[in-house]
């Protein structure tokens, strides 16, 4: 009599499986977990529409064993009416012997078994986790570096608009043009810095808007470079800049020990030179912030020396300063930028005079100032007069002309009557 071969154990291994999810996590950077669960999504999505709408599936996978099975469960009934959702108590008990009627029992499944149509809805929903986990990836790893600088490498440059694509780690972000440094070029494969600004989350996958002409670029270059600055020692109170051009920089030290703009300069100014070369050879002037808009004010308008600041009583946050004759176009600048950039830091409305004063302008203030003081000595009934008092004036002054040319005329009469009898 021939034996009976016997029947191989099933391996419930798929280490295949696994491996496949540990290199994408390698290269992708999505999570084995993330996956496995899209999985296991797939095989519900796939069992509901192979088995009648059944969606109660037990699956278990164990990344460390390779331990991959697909049960589904059945309620044990006497006599079967659906047999996607029952199994007959004989046959139950045949996968455990104490199945009783109304208990559940899970019936082993082999993906392999699914139909077409569920296999392919499954691929679908294991693809579009992949795209979910990869956004999921790129927004967490933006939102990390919010409002942060970044070293991205530039993939190209479009030739016609001037626009780079840079990769920031495994995401692609665009550098527009008008986000650039007056000046600079980029070559393919170039490591350059750039400062997150936002990022946008409507589209398909999120974007994040960079910029190297931003304000807070330079200040991010400063934490970066003076440990003061990092650790609150110094404060950065105010930024103005003209990306390429210029920026003016307020700082404030919090130790009295400690000398704000030395520290930014740094020993033979290494420090700020190194930010300079970041920038591209961009000027930086750095100011001692104070809390008298005079003083304050004064240090702005550096390197031009100010003779005086005169705060203007009337308007809000207005102000004249008055510098040396010689120091005029220095304090306003090329096309006005270190007025307007000191404007910018101290929020201040700054007008620039030179010391000598504008032609006409002494002559035209002593003359304000006469018609002031001669009103201001008048009496007060002087000053305010009513329209109707001012008519019967004109009145009476017409008046009294017309009754002084009637009495001139009637002496002349009487002196030529007089005559005549003579």
């Amino acid at each position: 009599m021939a034996r009976k071969k016997a029947e191989k154990p099933q391996d419930n291994r798929n280490t295949e499986l696994f491996e496949a999810l540990a290199l994408i996590e390698k290269e992708r950077g999505i999570p084995v977990d993330f996956m496995i669960s899209q999985i296991q999504k797939a095989i519900v999505t796939a069992c509901k529409s192979t088995y009648g709408g059944n969606e109660d599936v037990l699956i278990k996978m164990e990344p460390d064993s390779g331990l991959f099975e697909v049960y589904l469960n059945k309620e044990v009934v006497e006599e079967v009416f659906d047999s996607n959702r029952e199994i007959q108590l004989e046959q139950a008990r045949k996968i455990n012997p104490s199945a009783m009627p109304e208990d559940k029992v899970g019936i082993r499944l082999d993906p392999k078994d699914f139909g077409r149509i569920a296999v392919q809805t499954a691929r679908n929903i294991i693809r579009q986790g992949i795209r979910d986990g990869e956004k999921g990836q790129a927004l967490a790893e933006y939102q990390s570096k919010l409002k942060e600088i970044v070293t991205a490498t530039v993939e190209q440059v479009d030739p016609k608009t001037g626009n780079a694509t840079l990769r920031l780690g495994k995401s692609i972000a665009i550098l527009p043009k008008n986000e650039q440094i007056n000046g600079e070029e980029f070559v393919e494969g170039q490591p350059i810095k750039v400062y997150i600004v936002d990022i946008k989350t409507g589209g398909k996958e999120p974007r994040a808007i960079i910029s190297r002409t931003h304000p807070d670029f330079v200040k991010r270059l400063f934490e970066s470079e003076v440990p003061e600055i990092f650790d609150g020692t110094v404060e950065i109170k105010s930024i103005s800049r003209e990306a390429g051009s210029r920026t003016k920089l307020a700082v404030l030290s919090h130790d009295e020990n400690v000398d704000a703009v030395g520290a930014c300069i740094g020993p033979r100014g290494q420090r700020v030179g190194t930010i300079v070369d970041v920038l591209g050879g961009e000027k930086i002037d750095i100011v001692e912030y104070d809390e008298d808009p005079v003083k304050f004010i004064t240090a702005a308008l550096s390197p031009a020396e100010v003779v005086k600041v005169d705060i203007d009583p009337v308007l809000e946050r207005v102000c004249k300063a008055t510098v040396p004759d010689s120091q005029l176009s220095l304090a306003i600048g090329n096309k006005g930028q270190n007025v307007r950039l000191a404007a910018k830091l101290t929020g201040w409305k700054i007008d620039i005079r030179p010391e000598s004063g504008f032609f006409g302008e002494e002559e035209d203030e002593e003359k304000a100032d006469e018609v002031v003081e001669e009103v201001a000595s008048e009496p007060d009934e002087a000053i305010v007069v009513s329209d109707e008092e001012a008519a019967d004036s004109k009145a009476d002054d017409i008046t009294g002309d017309a009754e002084a040319e009637e009495m001139t005329d009637a002496v002349e009469e009487n002196t030529a009557a007089e005559s005549t009898a003579e």
